[in-house]
């Protein structure tokens, strides 16, 4: 990933979508990724609204992570910007991809916050998960026991303590639907985010895994995709 698309394709991500571009850009990560390669535009609620040529479980994940990053962080996400038109594939690398997201997420970010909440036994289970099905089953256990003891801690009266447990049994629930529904990987980090330093970087390099299974988007020149960004720029309603 280059580590500077965001300032050379000068435009700026929003959570949300929206009917056209504002003059600063204003629009999220697929919507960006339309106008950068060329294709008519279009504005994105879901990921079904993206054109063909998206993988749904990216734009999906992609989509997730753009309207829940905190406006100081979502910048992060302009390094994929040229890398989703023309990265659909077939059902099974889609599913490969779907399972790859759910798995990460449990790995690396279900994990971590299940240590930091004092959950050992279970950030252990999450972290060395070697596929979807044991993750699974690691996600599951996670949400029952942090439902659990967030419940005791609320009884005592340890209030930081339930508010970790409580956020890894949401979290984990998330996890336990990441894996037919990638908008739902993009939640487990969206959980774990306000507890969990570091988070948005670990989102970003599980879609950058990913993206590198299957068939890759083709190359689009960076001058180029900075005209078109710039083009929509100054047509954008005053």
């Amino acid at each position: 990933m280059h580590p500077d698309f965001e300032p050379i394709l000068n435009w700026r991500l929003l959570a949300g979508s929206h009917p056209f571009p504002g003059p600063d850009g204003g629009t999220c990560i697929n919507e960006a990724a339309i106008v950068a390669a060329g294709l008519p535009y279009r504005a994105i609620r879901s990921s079904a609204d993206c054109p063909p040529c998206f993988s749904r479980p990216i734009a999906a994940y992609a989509l997730g992570l753009n309207d829940a990053m905190p406006d100081d962080i979502r910048p992060q996400l302009m390094a994929f910007v040229l890398r989703l038109s023309g990265s659909a594939d077939t059902p099974e690398v889609e599913a490969a991809r779907t399972a790859r997201l759910a798995l990460e997420s449990v790995r690396r970010i279900l994990a971590p916050l299940c240590t930091l909440a004092g959950m050992a036994e279970d950030a252990e289970a999450c972290a060395g998960a070697p596929d979807w099905s044991i993750a699974l089953a690691a996600a599951k256990a996670a949400a029952w026991r942090g439902g659990a003891l967030a419940q005791a801690a609320a009884r005592g009266r340890r209030w930081r303590e339930g508010a970790l447990t409580a956020a890894v049994s949401r979290t984990a629930t998330a996890a336990q639907r990441s894996g037919d529904d990638a908008r739902c990987a993009a939640e487990v980090a969206e959980g774990a985010a306000p507890f969990v330093a570091g988070t948005w970087s670990q989102a970003c390099a599980i879609l950058d895994a990913a993206l590198s299974l299957g068939r890759q988007a083709p190359e689009i020149a960076l001058a180029g995709a900075r005209e078109r960004l710039d083009a929509a720029r100054a047509l954008a309603p005053a």
